[in-house]
Order: structure tokens, then C-alpha cells, then sequence
């Protein structure tokens, strides 16, 4: 009896050049957030956002991909909203009970450990069949 031979995942080069562009406007995103440089890092969420939003959408048929690339969806959102918290200066205005404007950027970066958790604690286990990516 021979084992079956492994799936192999391999990415398109059209998306592969896609994911590397969106790791050049993420740093140049989080660069200008470092420097202080408003309209640059405010300007770049929107590529660095859609482009994690386009390879979520691209790799919906393979859930392990699809939750990974939807938490950095979520964490490049938490992540920018903290970056416009300080630029635009409420970042350690009070919102309630000692919390902060920046503290609300936990509600995106909760949602990323969300899913997951719902990945490797409840779906994973109940498809070991699945191919994955990991």
C-alpha cells in the first residue's frame, strides 16, 4: 500500500507579487508612523488594507489561509486605527472608565486571536482530513 502522494500549495506569481507589494506598503505604512510622517502613513492603509482584504478573498477556499489572512486583515486594521489615534491626538483621550481611544484598537486585534482560536481550536481538529498551508 503506498501513502498518497502530498498536495502541494503553490501561489500564482501575479498574487505572489501582489502579497510582496503589500509587505512594502505595510513598512512603508508603519515607517511613516515611526517618522511621524502623517499623510504618508495615513495614505498608505489604504493599499495595505485592500491588498490583505484581496488575498483573504483569494484564499477563501482553504480555511487554514482564509483565517490567517483575515486576522492581518483585522490586525492591519487595529493597527491603523492606533496610528491615527496618535497622529490626530485623542489616542490617550479617556473613553470610559479609564480606557483609552488607543486601548480600542483591542477590539480588531481581539477579533484577529478570535478567529484564530476558532481555527486551531474548533475547526482544525474536526478536519484533519483538510489539506493545510502550515
Amino acid at each position: 500500500m503506498s501513502t498518497p502522494p502530498k498536495q502541494h500549495y503553490t501561489i500564482p506569481l501575479k498574487y505572489r507579487k501582489m502579497e510582496n507589494m503589500h509587505i512594502v506598503f505595510w513598512l512603508f505604512k508603519d515607517v511613516a508612523w515611526c517618522l511621524g510622517l502623517k499623510v504618508l502613513g495615513i495614505t498608505m492603509i489604504v493599499p495595505t488594507l485592500t491588498i490583505a482584504l484581496i488575498i483573504s478573498w483569494r484564499t477563501r477556499n482553504m480555511m487554514s489561509e482564509l483565517c490567517h489572512n483575515i486576522a492581518i486583515a483585522v490586525w492591519i486594521s487595529a493597527n491603523s486605527y492606533w496610528m491615527i489615534s496618535e497622529f490626530l491626538g485623542f489616542a490617550d483621550r479617556i473613553v470610559w472608565e479609564g480606557f483609552t481611544f488607543k486601548q480600542l484598537a483591542l477590539i480588531p486585534f481581539g477579533m484577529g486571536v478570535l478567529i484564530l482560536a476558532f481555527y486551531y481550536i474548533i475547526w482544525r481538529p474536526k478536519h484533519k482530513e483538510e489539506n493545510e498551508t502550515m
